[in-house]
Parts: structure tokens; sequence; C-alpha cells
């Protein structure tokens, strides 16, 4: 039986992957730094704020961003998702449920960076808008932090997990193109759209929420 022929393609623009890099040593970062605690939620705190200016940032570039970047190309519907369950589901870029684990994540670290914004932990670290409200209510979010920070490990386990089944058993490369950003397959177009004037405009509003969420303005 002929094989299909493949195409290369471009897939993920240098910000989509700088962007995605970037959110993994950030995580990776808060995670160590909130385990070591004392000294350390300083860069605790700051790799927080770098997670509110990616995460904004990925919600703009979401919109005004490359093909396969943007949202409206990749968000599931009931019928994508059921094609893609029967194994009828034909595209390029992030799979149904593959964007449904996209759109979980930056979801749950937009809450979690937030929530961080208002905690304490009742000894010498504060987030850095937390005087902006009770202490009573800064307790709950600091309880809603702590459990968020569980169920972000949870969804990135679950993510890990499912790249190695992709790689591993469907013979997938779903690493490589987010390095590189080139993707071998079997029909498809390179992605455009996204120049210079869409990515400033993004780094922009990101550094404008990173400005609002230091709290610097409060000084």
């Amino acid at each position: 039986m002929p094989t299909t022929p493949l195409i290369r393609i471009r897939l993920w623009d240098l910000p989509t992957r700088v962007f995605h890099w970037s959110l993994v040593a950030s995580v990776l970062t808060v995670f160590v730094t909130g385990q070591l605690g004392g000294s350390w939620m300083v860069i605790h705190a700051k790799a927080g704020l770098a997670i509110i200016g990616l995460v904004v940032f990925r919600l703009v570039w979401g919109v005004l961003g490359s093909t396969y970047a943007r949202f409206l190309n990749f968000v599931p519907t009931p019928a994508k998702i059921k094609a893609y369950l029967k194994g009828q589901w034909h595209g390029v870029g992030h799979n149904p449920l593959g964007a449904l684990s996209v759109l979980a994540l930056l979801g749950l670290l937009a809450a979690q960076a937030t929530t961080g914004l208002f905690s304490n932990d009742e000894i010498d670290f504060s987030g850095p808008l937390s005087d902006l409200i009770e202490t009573s209510l800064s307790n709950r979010l600091t309880g809603i932090h702590v459990l968020l920070s569980n169920v972000l490990i949870g969804l990135v386990a679950l993510h890990l997990i499912a790249i190695v089944f992709y790689v591993r058993f469907k013979k997938e490369k779903l690493v490589k193109p987010m390095v590189t950003g080139w993707k071998e397959v079997p029909s498809g177009v390179s992605a455009t759209q996204g120049g210079a004037l869409a990515f400033s405009v993004a780094v922009f509003i990101a550094a404008a929420a990173v400005y609002g969420a230091s709290g610097v303005h409060l000084l």
C-alpha cells in the first residue's frame, strides 16, 4: 500500500515557540521555588509575574498571531472532538484533545497566577496586590492558590504523558516542531499572518498586564 508523501510546512511561528519554552521554564521555576520557600519566594513572585505576561501574550497572540496559533483555528467543537475520537479528524496543529489541554493549562495558569497576586504565607511574604484586600480574603485566596498548584501538577503530568504517548505509539513528532517551527504533514500550508505589528501589540499588552500585576504603581 503506497504511503502518502509528506510536505514540509512552517507550523509554529517564532513567538509561539518562545512563549512555549518560556512558559515551561517559568512554571518549573515557580514550582521549585514554591517548594523551597523562604528567600526563594522573591524569585517565585517574579516567575509568577512572568507567567501572567506570557499568558496574556498568548491570549492576544491567539487572536492576532499566525495561522495555527490562532484560537479560531484550533479551538475544538463537539463535532471535531467526535470526529477525532472516531479517527476521522484530519488537521494541522493542535488536535481537538490537545487543544482542550492547551486551553485548560492557560486557564489554570491564569487563575493560579492571579490568586498568587493576592496571597500571603502569614510570615514574611505577600503577593504584590495583597494589600488591596482584607487579610481574611487573602488567606482564602492563598488556600485556592495552593489547591490550584496541585491541580496544575496533575494537568502538566497528563500533558507530558500525552506527548510521550503520541511520540512513542502514534509516531507523531510533537516536540521537534515546537523547537524548529517546521513539520512534515500529508497536506497543509505554511502558517501566515502574525507579523511585526501584531507581535508588538501582543508584547505591549502583556507588558502592561505585568506592570499592573506587579503593584509598582501602588508604591
